[in-house]
């Protein structure tokens, strides 16, 4: 099979298209015939050599996929020859076969097709563990979601919104805002142009955000506290504004606020099953009945795949870019 290698680690140049041996499904997984997968920032990290794949995991980059299942392994019950699904992955996903831990695969969602399905599993995994599981957003709630014209962040609009929670986001430009207000955002944040501590503070009449779904790190630590509202909760998932920041203990303490920082990535086998299994419980229904979808801004070639890493670099993009493997 063909899959996109990282001879040596640099920008996106350094990916490249190589035949490879194919992988076989181990027990306990399923092997993948790959119709598509999508960039996230991680695989960015691992281009650079700041991000390897956990031990087991293949070493080429792609952290989810959608295709066809055309192997089982020993041990894997309820997935058959044929099916058409979509994953998590440790890794593998710019590849023209993965093999999958039978845990971290999903249906395909009624009303949509393949191509489509890529742009899911790591988004609604990340926002449901984080902003439901870890953060418990609740009806009546206010989510302050950062980048909220990313990938994760119009996922996190959606759902957020289908619970009955408000939603405040911030974004770069007028574009992207409009779209996050399409998809039901109630708080519309250009942080080029706005403070969003005050716009939050404005918006809820000084209570603050209840949650808030950070992918920056370091550059928001002490603002995003600030925000918090009484007993809020910081989800950190990023550290696109560094790895180094300085945090008010008396401000967490007077607000009663916890902070918490994920991977999904490096979590074991049983959490991400769990995980993978409370998205399918809980957001595949809402994507069967036409309440949330997928957003895809653009689809490249899997070939091509160092051109989706820089429009992810450029930050042009809204919702999901996907690569397209050759079929064979």
């Amino acid at each position: 099979m063909y899959a996109i290698t990282i001879p040596e680690p640099g920008g996106p140049e350094a990916l490249v298209w190589d035949e490879v041996p194919d992988p076989v499904a181990g027990e306990g997984e399923v092997l993948v015939e790959v119709v598509a997968s999508a960039v996230n920032r991680a695989d960015l990290l691992q281009r650079q050599g700041m991000y390897n794949p956990p031990p087991g995991a293949s070493a080429y980059p792609g952290l989810e996929c959608s295709g066809r299942v055309v192997q089982v392994g020993t041990g894997v019950s309820g997935w058959a020859v044929g099916d058409e699904v979509c994953a998590l992955l440790g890794g593998g996903g710019y590849a023209q076969k993965v093999a999958v831990p039978a845990g971290q695969l999903l249906p395909v969602p009624k009303g949509l097709n393949l191509l489509q399905a890529a742009a899911l599993p790591e988004v609604t995994c990340t926002v449901w563990s984080n902003v439901f599981m870890v953060s418990h957003l609740l009806p009546g709630e206010t989510l302050l979601v950062h980048g909220g014209s990313s990938g994760i962040g119009t996922m996190a609009i959606q759902l957020a919104k289908a619970v009955g929670a408000k939603v405040a986001v911030t974004a770069g430009t007028k574009e992207k805002l409009d779209f996050c207000a399409e998809l039901g955002a109630d708080i519309l944040i250009n942080y080029r142009e706005q403070d969003f501590v005050e716009e939050i503070e404005r918006a809820t009449d000084g209570a603050g955000a209840d949650v808030i779904l950070d992918n920056m790190g370091a550059k928001y630590l002490d603002r995003n506290v600030c925000a918090l509202a009484v007993n809020g909760r910081l989800a950190i998932i990023g550290m696109q504004g560094g790895v180094k920041g300085e945090l008010n203990i008396a401000t967490l303490l007077n607000k009663r606020a916890a902070v918490s920082a994920t991977s999904l990535r490096a979590r074991p086998l049983s959490e991400k099953t769990a995980i993978v299994a409370a998205v399918r419980e809980h957001v595949w229904p809402l994507i069967d009945g036409g309440h949330v979808r997928p957003v895809v801004d653009r689809e490249l070639p899997m070939s091509e795949a160092g051109a989706a890493h820089r429009v992810l670099e450029e930050s042009g993009h809204i919702g999901k870019v996907l690569l397209v493997a050759p079929q064979s």
